[in-house]
């Protein structure tokens, strides 16, 4: 009898370890599922945002090569007087921009324009910028990394012109609608201000006021800088930094000669992401050729003549 109940026992015990060994590997096998599964979203939300990257910056291109080839376009066409008028296609502004053109004797009005940083690239733009005595209105986006800090304290410091870009330069998320462009506008103007003391009231729409990208009429975002006190400025001559062709830095410099000499303000379009060392390296030859013409270089301020492709008046 007492061997009877011993088995039974014994087989008891045996029935319970094999359940306990049952539950803790279901237990094992849900952990290392569920630890599998994470690692794969993790993957894929990285994937993702790398890939939304990618597409801004491949939005922000295409923008650029268009307004490049409708240049050149309007540049090869007709006579002398219609190739002056060739930023009409581009900026929409068409009177205004004849009331730019160069007069002889006039004095030419020049301002060096960098957007998307600040980067590492941006310290070497202000080195040069310094040694050449020059002043320039640098359009950054949001970056909360030290050394970013550091940049946008440097560019009011020394006495350029601190202007906003966006702070996630994100296309699809800044022109999604007018709220999420409002909410990005005021955290970097306020993030601005926290870093450096002053509070920026001048921007430049990323893809410039006429751009194609924004699924959202921009006569919106245009009235509620308006509202805001806020000057958006595009730019009547173009680098082609942004564009997808690899210009040399002598090709760079005399896009930007061949286009200065027709207007008596330009507002020349260039970059100081971290791609853009090709920038960096014409930048000194351009200065002096610009120097030598006798143009003025100056950083955007108050009396700056409005360069907007789509004017700001013309939204009510």
């Amino acid at each position: 009898m007492e061997d009877n109940a011993a088995s039974g026992l014994h087989e008891q015990q045996l029935r319970r370890r094999r359940v306990k060994r049952m539950k803790s590997s279901i237990i094992a096998g849900m952990v290392v599922w569920i630890l599998i599964t994470s690692i794969g979203m993790v993957t894929l939300l990285v994937r993702l945002a790398h890939l939304e990257n990618r597409l801004d910056k491949l939005a922000e291109s295409i923008i650029s090569v268009e307004q490049v080839v409708e240049n050149q376009k309007e540049k090869s066409a007709g006579s002398p007087e219609e190739n002056a008028e060739f930023s009409d296609a581009v900026s929409g502004n068409t009177a205004a921009d004849k009331e730019n053109i160069l007069e002889e004797g006039e004095k030419q009005k020049v301002y060096l324009t960098f957007d998307d940083g600040p980067s590492e690239n941006t310290e070497k733009i202000l080195d040069i910028l310094k040694e050449k005595n020059v002043k320039a209105t640098f359009f950054v986006i949001g970056q909360e990394d030290d050394a970013s800090k550091a940049l946008y304290q440097r560019i009011v410091a020394e006495g350029h012109t601190l202007g906003m870009h966006s702070f996630s330069h994100k296309y699809n998320v800044i022109y999604e609608s007018l709220e999420a462009f409002s909410e990005d506008v005021a955290h970097l103007q306020s993030y601005l201000a926290e870093v450096t003391g002053i509070t920026p009231n001048i921007m430049r729409f990323p893809g410039g006021s006429s751009n194609q990208v924004s699924n959202t009429d921009m006569s919106e975002f245009i009235r509620f800088l308006n509202e805001k006190g806020i000057t958006y400025y595009d730019w009547n001559v173009a680098s082609g930094d942004a564009t997808s062709q690899a210009y040399t830095p002598d090709e760079l410099v005399q896009n930007v000669m061949n286009d200065v000499g027709r207007y008596k303000t330009s507002i020349v379009l260039m970059h100081d992401a971290s791609t853009k060392s090709s920038t960096v390296d014409a930048l000194v030859p351009m200065i002096e050729q610009l120097q030598a013409s006798g143009a003025e270089l100056l950083p955007i301020d108050e009396n700056t003549a409005l360069i907007q492709q789509i004017p700001a008046d013309s939204v009510e």
